[in-house]
This record gives C-alpha cells, sequence and structure tokens, in this order.
C-alpha cells in the first residue's frame, strides 16, 4: 500500500488567505499546507478520504488518474468542497463515483450539491453513488473500517484501511473506537497545535497522548495550523511520531 499526502493543513490552510504569517513559515515548504486530503493505493485499488477545496490542485501535483472510491470523514467544506472536481474521474470510470460516509454527511452533501442529484441534476457535473457506512466493508483488496470519533459534539469517521487509520478533526475517540484502531501499522492523527487546548481538536501533546497509549509503532500528524513549525516540532516529537507535510509518500507492507 502508497499512502500520499495530499494536503495536511488546517481548515484555513496554511497560510491562510491573505498569507498572514507566511513570512514567520516561509523558511520551509513543508509548512505550506492545502487541506486535509489523502490518496491510498494498492495492486488493485485508488482510494481517496475528503475532497475539500484544492482538490484539483492536488489531484495535478500527485498525478491521480484514476479513482475508484471516496471516503468522506465528515460535511465540513473543507473536507467536501472539492467534490464538483471528482467528475473527471466519472469520465475515466463511466460510472457513479461510490463515496462512503455518515449520514448526516449524506444528507449535507445532497443539500449542498443539490445540483448534482434528482430529476434536476446539471448536465455534466459530478455523478455520486453515496453509501451511509456503519460497519466494515471491502472494496476490492481493501478491508475499510469506519472508526467513530468526535469533532467536538458532532460525531464523524475516522477510516481504517487494511493496517492503515487515518483520522482527521478528532478531539474524543471512544474506548471502542481505540479497539478498533489498535494493531494498526500506521496511525494519522490530526493535531491542530501545540497549545492552548482547543474545543474540537486534539493539540500535538493530547494526539502523542494517544497513539503511545495505543502503542501505535509509526504514526503521522496532521491538521496543523499557521502556528506549528514542521522541523521544529519534529525535533520535539518522539521519533516514531512526525508532522506528515503535503505530497509526502509512505508505503505500509
Amino acid at each position: 500500500m502508497k499512502v500520499t499526502f495530499l494536503g495536511t493543513g488546517t481548515s484555513m490552510g496554511v497560510p491562510v488567505a491573505g498569507g498572514f504569517k507566511r513570512e514567520d513559515l516561509a523558511h520551509d515548504p513543508r509548512n505550506e499546507r492545502m487541506r486535509c486530503s489523502v490518496w491510498v493505493q494498492t495492486n488493485q485499488s485508488s482510494l481517496v478520504i475528503d475532497a475539500g477545496p484544492e482538490f484539483r490542485i492536488q489531484s495535478i501535483r500527485a498525478d491521480i488518474k484514476h479513482i475508484d472510491y471516496v471516503l468522506i470523514t465528515h460535511e465540513h467544506m473543507d473536507h467536501i468542497g472539492g467534490l464538483d472536481d471528482l467528475r473527471m474521474y466519472n469520465y475515466v470510470l463511466k460510472k457513479d463515483i461510490p463515496v462512503y460516509t455518515t449520514d448526516s454527511a449524506v444528507k449535507s452533501i445532497e443539500k449542498r450539491f443539490e445540483y448534482m442529484f434528482g430529476e434536476n441534476k446539471y448536465p455534466g457535473s459530478t455523478s455520486l453513488d453515496l453509501n451511509i457506512i456503519n460497519s466494515p466493508i471491502n472494496l476490492n483488496d481493501l478491508k475499510i473500517t469506519p472508526l467513530p470519533v468526535y469533532h467536538g459534539d458532532l460525531k464523524i469517521f475516522g477510516f481504517r484501511v487494511n493496517d492503515f487509520s487515518y483520522l482527521t478533526d478528532v478531539k474524543t475517540i471512544p474506548e471502542s473506537t481505540k479497539e478498533l484502531i489498535r494493531g494498526s501499522k500506521v496511525v494519522v492523527l490530526s493535531a491542530l497545535r501545540w497549545s492552548p487546548d482547543h474545543p474540537t481538536h486534539l493539540t500535538i501533546p493530547e494526539s502523542v497522548e494517544i497513539i503511545n497509549e495505543l502503542e501505535i509503532p509509526s504514526a503521522y500528524l496532521i491538521h496543523m495550523n499557521s502556528y506549528v513549525d514542521h522541523q521544529e516540532s519534529n525535533e520535539k516529537l518522539p521519533p516514531h511520531i512526525r508532522l506528515a507535510y503535503d505530497m509526502q509518500t509512505i508505503e505500509i507492507d
């Protein structure tokens, strides 16, 4: 399995609109972060988790030519704003793109992108096959296990794909979900900033504590804001936990 981080930034991206604080981070290109998304490739499958506002640019940078499946963690616009950019992949697949997500995300997508659905579907717009997932499913050579977590009060999903677990926008992980994550070879977990605490997102120290509790051998942090410097942070982290950066690729046996 090959995993490519298409974007590793918080909901506003890094730098934010207007470029505020850009000069503080410009010394390292790894500090420039598009909205969070990841591409998973195996011998049989090409899968994307989340399609945010920069998805068109991300897909070009990563040279994504084919997408079999899309997983959506939740309905916030930094995770679904690029769904309309999937239309080219409809032409490649010659069918609707299967999407798996929560019940609330399905309802939100149908409302926000109403022109894609129903009798009045706009000709040529993206065609999605929306599916609610509540239990593990098999897609080709992928076992997909939804990982229920909380983004503040909003119940959202992370996903375990074979031995790779991906969780973004997390504040609370129930014990039952921790058991689903255990045994993963690699975990990706959101970590907004070093401090102070945030009501809907884990901080970097909180994420490190969870990763160590679960005894994960290799972990990557995502969804960092404009106050997190890549190299400086990695120097403070345990060796098995690194900040991910845009267009980084990792291999999982």
